[in-house]
């Protein structure tokens, strides 16, 4: 089963929208994430309705954000999606006859039923200005690397 990483792209485009200090074309996001502006275009027309993103046409246009990140969480960009099923795996008959089959249901049902349950509060427990700060801290210290390593070459 192909796993649905929509929301990993949404959460992707609007970090990049978060640093850029002007609006972010559908191309520029297409780049960044190795896909098509189409895509874009298309998997932020729900962040758009929602009023979370603006996009504006023209020379100047693209992406902007419109929410206040601290207050947007990841479980209601998860929702905004239409709440993709979190498991590729699941029962391999709904409404079988078989009563074993109905006690492998039952089981699996109630520890799904829990995973997503638990995945759904995390979820709701990180906001997108979390996120945007754990990426801050991450450049900061990728280019500390970087100044230390291009420091030793010129040694």
């Amino acid at each position: 089963m192909k796993q649905d990483s929509r929301l990993s792209s949404v959460l992707h485009a609007l970090l990049h929208i978060a640093e850029a200090d002007r609006p972010v074309t559908s191309e520029t996001l297409a780049c960044c994430m190795s896909t098509n502006p189409v895509v874009v275009r298309r998997t932020m027309a729900a962040l758009r309705e929602a009023g979370l993103v603006h996009s504006a046409k023209g020379h100047a246009g693209g992406w902007s954000l419109t929410c206040d990140l601290q207050t947007v969480t990841l479980r209601q960009i998860h929702e905004l999606l239409g709440e993709p099923g979190i498991f590729a795996i699941g029962n391999r008959n709904e409404n079988p006859d078989c009563l074993v089959e109905q006690s492998v249901n039952a089981a699996l049902d109630d520890a799904f039923a829990e995973a997503e349950a638990l995945l759904m509060e995390r979820l709701g427990n990180v906001t997108l200005a979390a996120l945007a700060e754990d990426f801050k801290r991450r450049h900061a210290a990728w280019r500390a690397r970087e100044q230390k390593r291009e420091g030793k070459k010129s040694a």
